[in-house]
């Protein structure tokens, strides 16, 4: 009977795949998240050297804990049944939660880190303690139950790199997001309670399809965000206009390209998956290399229109140059994803970025910036002549097939 009031928390197989509105405005806590973390990187934009790269440690850190508090929230709802009134109480919880990540963020990893770390904590311990309890006696309640006992050997290190020594808070927690992301990946495994992989769960794959669609569209707002609020506070000038056309240019091709054809059909693989559990844990990790690289793309037009023929510096490289190419290695390992074969436009596009990149280390951002326009516009016409007069390409996903040492997924 217990298992029976339980099982309503689960999606039923009649549920809609679509995101719910309280999933849209979850996704409000992060778009205030997304420009805290660009604007640490932004900050990054003077410094050189070791600097460089602890800056560019610390922010992806925060990044990364942001990104699991997200990637989690979309595969409960993804699990269980989101107009339930408990999983929307999780949801509207985990968005408060997420917004003190998200103004504590600009300064976590000085005076404000308790804050973000106690805000992390209540997410990842307090929630499935709540989401078991919801499920009573239905066996799933055995999962949350593992998610809160692997946060809990990562609080201590959390609580410690908070209210310790500033020198060792990065250590430390770069020690305990480990952990965390270990957990998720060996499935949570404790004794007595076996392991869940989440490659075996059953999900709503075009659910999951959507979210993930939809962060990339809210990174892709940000960075257009960006070129706007630069643009119109800074002194006009026929360089910073021209600086801030490329840029919106650079946009609309990572659109195009993440679009055409892999980042389209992503529902559809999903929905066509044996085991759509692997398939979408094989897409979070590509989207958050997608969604990062948009992110560190956007410091660059930042970086650009500011200043479009200013000396050349590591800084701006890193993110000008930086963000295109790490987009088009996610974008590659996305079509294996969904059509299980390389992308040779992206290929090609890759090579020749990385090609200049010495060469442009010696030019004015503007002219970087320009380069990498022209590299994404030779990719989106390279995909438009590859496909010209030839049918729709059907997903044939390798990652999602069933082989024969595979357990049965989870009820």
């Amino acid at each position: 009977m217990a298992a029976g009031r339980g099982a309503e928390l689960l999606r039923p197989a009649t549920s809609s795949g679509r995101a719910t509105f309280l999933e849209l405005f979850f996704d409000l806590a992060f778009v205030v998240a997304l420009t805290r973390v660009s604007q640490r990187f932004a900050d990054l934009g003077d410094d050189t050297g070791w600097v460089l790269v602890g800056g560019v440690g610390r922010t992806l850190l925060l990044f990364l804990a942001l990104w699991l508090i997200w990637s989690h929230t979309t595969w409960i709802t993804s699990r269980y049944e989101p107009e339930q009134p408990i999983i929307q109480a999780v949801v509207v919880g985990t968005m408060f939660a997420g917004l003190i990540m998200a103004v504590t963020l600009p300064r976590a990893m000085e005076e404000r880190a308790l804050p973000f770390a106690v805000a992390y904590l209540m997410v990842m311990v307090v929630r499935p303690l709540v989401i078991a309890a919801a499920l009573r006696g239905h066996p799933r309640r055995l999962v949350p139950f593992r998610l809160a006992g692997w946060a809990l050997v990562s609080a201590p290190l959390w609580l410690a790199g908070a209210l310790g020594p500033d020198r060792l808070r990065l250590p430390l927690w770069a020690a305990a997001l480990a952990v965390d992301y270990l957990a998720w990946g060996l499935g949570w495994p404790l004794p007595w309670l076996g392991v869940s992989k989440v490659s075996h769960w059953r999900i709503a794959g075009t659910h999951l399809a959507d979210r993930y669609q939809q962060m990339f569209l809210i990174a892709l707002g940000e960075s257009i965000l960006v070129i706007g609020v630069v643009f119109s506070g800074a002194d006009y000038s026929a360089e910073r206009a021209c600086a801030f056309a490329v840029a919106f240019a650079t946009s609309a091709l990572l659109w195009r390209i993440y679009f055409y054809r892999a980042g389209l059909l992503l529902s559809d693989a999903l929905a066509r998956a044996v085991m759509p559990g692997r398939l979408g844990t094989a897409s979070e990790r590509t989207h958050l290399l997608i969604v990062l690289s948009v992110l560190v793309t956007a410091v660059g037009y930042e970086l650009v229109i500011d200043d479009p023929y200013g000396p050349a510096q590591p800084s701006w490289l890193l993110f000008v140059v930086g963000g295109p190419v790490l987009f088009l290695v996610a974008c590659i390992r996305l079509e294996y994803e969904i059509f299980g074969r390389l992308s040779w436009p992206r290929v090609i596009g890759l090579v020749v970025l990385v090609l200049f990149t010495p060469l442009l280390a010696r030019w004015a951002p503007m002219v970087g910036l320009s380069v990498v326009a022209a590299v994404l516009a030779l990719v989106a016409l390279l995909d438009a002549l590859r496909s010209r007069g030839r049918p729709l390409e059907v997903p044939s996903s390798p990652v999602g097939r069933a082989t024969s040492g595979d357990p049965d997924a989870e009820a």
